[in-house]
């Protein structure tokens, strides 16, 4: 990799024998000279930690910003999409293994500066950028960079992630984004040790930390796993935590498991088991509640939950009827939690790669 992808990463100390521990997440990788992290893009060079990855990505995509997924933020408009490589989780069901797993540099052969990605939104007429594929985490020094040339032009951030960061960068990463959608992958710390190697708690604590501590707005998807995650016990528990702790206006989004990475031993996620789950989470108080993965009309819309008529009509990412107005429930005015605007994009399910040149 040329050398001018590397640059020095915050987030570490060096240790008495030689060491140095990274403390961009619960991990706390301890390397050694040339060592990197699980994460693959944070290594140790020359006595100090770097990040290796910076302004490289594995391509650049224009979606839906419903695909992310994100229903309640600017829905119907255009984000510009891009990741790198490496993850600082161990998910054995990783629906973005070629990425998030890859360990190959030659990947990341699409190369843009933050200035050259902003720019790019604007030309595009994108209503905001996209740090997703892999977790953005573990590339926080280019995705601050970006999210920050993006500002100075108008244009929102959007975090996919894991949620898996420790407090100070956690601090940092979250100031800079605009909407994130976390990655709750269960609510057992059984699951997080097996199936991910990483503990439930320290996600719970990035929830609560950006709906307590910042201005982002926030949605959340839980993919469901036949036999894993998917109990109505577990989803009920799951449900009343996010009423309790983060309030009933979040969006929760159940998605569908297709079998990949090291659990293609496992089925797909039935619809009826989507369809179930967010029955039990809106019983349990949440208002907002979708299926995704699945063609399901009824539970990728959005319902006004005083009145229950249609708001916001969805058939895949394909935006139909639209009842709001300034926000509200246009029948009885009831607000809805989210960031609208007078008329949604009219961007539809298209998927555009596009090149940058930097």
């Amino acid at each position: 990799m040329n050398a001018a992808h590397r640059v020095p990463a915050r987030y570490w100390r060096p240790l008495d024998d030689g060491r140095i521990e990274c403390q961009l997440c619960p991990r706390f990788c301890r390397l050694h000279e040339g060592q990197q992290g699980l994460c693959f893009v944070r290594a140790m060079e020359q006595g100090q930690l770097v990040m290796t990855s910076y302004g490289r990505s594995s391509g650049f995509c224009i979606d839906p910003i419903e695909k992310k997924p994100l229903n309640h933020f600017l829905p119907g408009t255009p984000i510009l999409s891009f990741g790198t490589a490496g993850c600082n989780l161990a998910c054995k069901f990783c629906q973005n293994w070629d990425i998030s797993k890859a360990r190959e540099n030659d990947r990341l052969a699409s190369v843009a500066g933050p200035e050259a990605l902003a720019q790019t939104a604007l030309d595009y007429d994108c209503r905001s950028i996209a740090y997703t594929y892999n977790d953005p985490v573990i590339f926080l020094e280019y995705a601050v960079d970006v999210a920050q040339a993006s500002r100075e032009r108008g244009v929102k951030s959007v975090a996919v992630s894991a949620g898996y960061i420790n407090h100070e960068p956690r601090a940092e990463f979250f100031a800079q984004m605009d909407a994130v959608n976390i990655d709750l992958k269960a609510f057992t710390e059984r699951f997080y040790k097996k199936l991910c190697g990483g503990e439930l708690q320290a996600v719970l604590e990035t929830l609560q930390y950006i709906h307590r501590e910042t201005d982002c707005w926030l949605e959340i998807t839980t993919l469901l796993i036949p036999d894993e995650n998917d109990s109505p016990q577990e989803l009920e528990r799951l449900s009343q935590w996010l009423v309790e702790h983060l309030g009933d206006d979040v969006p929760l989004h159940f998605s569908a498991f297709h079998p990949d990475w090291k659990m293609r031993d496992r089925e797909h996620t039935p619809a009826a088991t989507l369809q179930r789950a967010r029955n039990i989470a809106r019983q349990a108080g949440l208002h907002h509640v979708y299926t995704g993965n699945v063609h399901d009309p009824l539970g990728g819309s959005t319902w006004c939950p005083s009145c229950q008529q249609l708001l916001i009509e969805r058939d895949w990412y394909e935006l139909g009827a639209w009842h709001l107005r300034d926000g509200a429930c246009r029948y009885c005015g009831t607000p809805i939690a989210g960031v609208f605007e007078d008329r949604p994009g009219n961007w539809g399910s298209r998927r555009q790669p596009i090149t940058i040149v930097d």
